[in-house]
């Protein structure tokens, strides 16, 4: 009996205020939809940062002849075969290093040629004017400082260039348009408990007299707030369920379908539906948390009991 009446106080609340409690859902399910796209995108960052860190190569370019009219490192001329062979020998006998690779001018300009062919520059380059190289894969690639400082101004060392410094700047974009989403789902968050708010104290007014009626006939505090407690939940609860739909329509529809990043964008490593998965039910866990809570202590104020 006392469960049947607490459900019909559930509908008759959630009808009474059908307006505010239309914008309560609509903003718990924005708000949690942003909360689950952040939790989305730190993973993404994370598994693309796993992804590309791991193909990382730091690259010692040696001087040629053509550097050592021009550049202040290649002072002391072209790199010679003993030099060469002395960098691998101390490449090889680092323990931070895990393989290295050779280039050789010829190597290069084909490289070159086919990813810059349709340059103007590509035209007037020849293969001598390109730069022998070591690729050098290592074990944990935030030790590249090892290498530079290893080989940074040593004769017959032109640069060393560290690919980790590129893959940081997007990372940093990446890092701070998450940050961006969570700012929005912040606030989001404040106007969802602000509305779950004024909606649990509306209806509460709207049922003033009934509320003392009960407690006249001494019914319990929590006999009382009960419905006002589950309308807030139920209402939070139908917009976690949108939430979670528009989490995995978004993952499906962009990735998977409709804008099909995962063919379009190989070279990304986008996050699997495991990760999406293990999302929903603490979205949903939440949508009836954040609301539940919020009306408890909203009613504790409010009706005195």
């Amino acid at each position: 009996m006392r469960a049947q009446f607490v459900l019909s106080e559930i509908g008759v609340g959630l009808r009474r205020n059908l307006t505010m409690t239309f914008a309560v859902i609509v903003s718990v399910a924005l708000s949690l939809a942003l909360f689950g796209g952040s939790l989305l995108m730190s993973d993404q960052v994370s598994t693309m940062k796993g992804y590309w860190y791991d193909k990382v190569n730091v690259s010692i370019f040696l001087c040629n002849k053509h550097d050592a009219e021009t550049d202040v490192h290649c002072a002391k001329g072209a790199v010679t075969e003993d030099q060469k062979k002395q960098i691998l020998a101390d490449l090889k006998q680092m323990p931070v290093v895990e393989k290295v690779t050779y280039e050789s001018q010829d190597e290069a300009y084909k490289h070159y040629k086919e990813q810059f062919g349709n340059s103007p520059l590509a035209g007037s380059l020849t293969p001598d004017q390109m730069q022998e190289s070591y690729r050098i894969k290592l074990k944990d690639p935030q030790k590249y400082q090892v290498i530079a400082s290893a080989f940074n101004g040593r004769d017959g060392v032109q640069s060393v260039q560290d690919q980790k410094g590129i893959l940081d700047n997007l990372f940093q974009l990446l890092n701070l348009m998450n940050r961006g989403a969570l700012g929005v789902m912040a606030m989001m968050l404040i106007v969802a408990l602000l509305l779950i708010v004024n909606t649990v104290r509306v209806s509460a007014f709207s049922r003033r007299r009934e509320t003392g009626i009960m407690r006249l006939v001494g019914a319990s505090g929590f006999y009382i707030q009960a419905p006002f407690i589950a309308e807030a939940a139920v209402a939070g609860l139908i917009g976690g369920g949108l939430a979670c739909v528009a989490l995995v329509l978004g993952r499906y529809f962009t990735i998977d379908h409709g804008m099909d990043l995962s063919h379009k964008l190989t070279l990304i490593n986008f996050v699997g539906w495991d990760a999406v998965l293990t999302k929903l039910p603490l979205i949903l866990a939440t949508s009836v948390l954040m609301p539940s809570l919020a009306a408890f202590f909203a009613l504790r104020k409010y009706l005195k009991v």
